[in-house]
């Protein structure tokens, strides 16, 4: 799937895909919008010393950036698996701004993300497990239970098929009690989908540039 190079307004890029007139995030700011979505208000939130996360859309491997920072600052330990259907090119995506004057002693750990082999488990750290999968999740079939799940598809207006009743219900099958589930949507329809799964949903904050998000969690 073919994608430019975009500078968002927190100077951190992002790709944007002409075929579906969308960016992978929020052009008013990539880090700072999956910092409050996915990790502030997932990750965070989860007290585990050991978190199973699952991520739909590996995208640019942002999620998955500041997840292992975070893991590495509070010295969790995270098993992550990450699907997506349409992989970036390594090349552009080692061409992406997140460790420049930012987190400049990352860089090994950034590029290993991009470069380490699909479909196989990786250990990128020590409290790093990655196992990205090229997958089409509307055909997947979950094997193991999760903790923290980042919902992070294309939009329902761009990719509607990743937001079905269906498919909410099968993540929540594979919830471990008091699992979290973040999302950048905050459409109605969107909420009311994760409801009749089964989840507890709450709007909260969004980033700047966005009035609501949703996480979800299984009681």
């Amino acid at each position: 799937m073919y994608s430019e190079l975009f500078i968002t307004e927190d100077g951190s890029h992002t790709l944007f895909v002409p075929t579906i007139d969308e960016c992978y995030h929020s052009t008013h700011g990539a880090v700072q919008e999956s910092q409050h979505i996915f990790i502030n208000s997932g990750f965070k939130q989860c007290n585990k010393s050991e978190i199973r996360v699952l991520e739909i859309g590996f995208g640019t491997g942002l999620n998955t950036f500041l997840t292992l920072m975070e893991a590495r600052k509070t010295g969790k330990k995270v098993y992550y698996t990450s699907l997506e259907k349409y992989p970036v090119e390594v090349e552009q995506a080692l061409q992406l701004n997140y460790v420049e004057n930012r987190f400049s002693d990352l860089q090994k750990e950034f590029e290993l993300l991009h470069t380490s082999p699909w479909n196989t488990k990786v250990q990128i750290t020590a409290f790093f497990l990655l196992q990205k999968m090229q997958a089409d999740f509307t055909i997947f079939d979950l094997d193991e239970m999760y903790d923290v799940i980042y919902f992070d598809a294309f939009s329902p207006e761009k990719q509607p098929e990743m937001w079905s009743e269906a498919l909410f219900e099968k993540i929540y099958s594979h919830c471990s009690p008091e699992a979290i589930l973040t999302t950048y949507c905050s459409k109605g329809i969107v909420r009311r989908v994760m409801q009749t799964a089964g989840f507890l949903v709450d709007r909260l904050p969004g980033p700047p540039g966005k009035r609501e998000i949703l996480r979800s969690r299984r009681i």
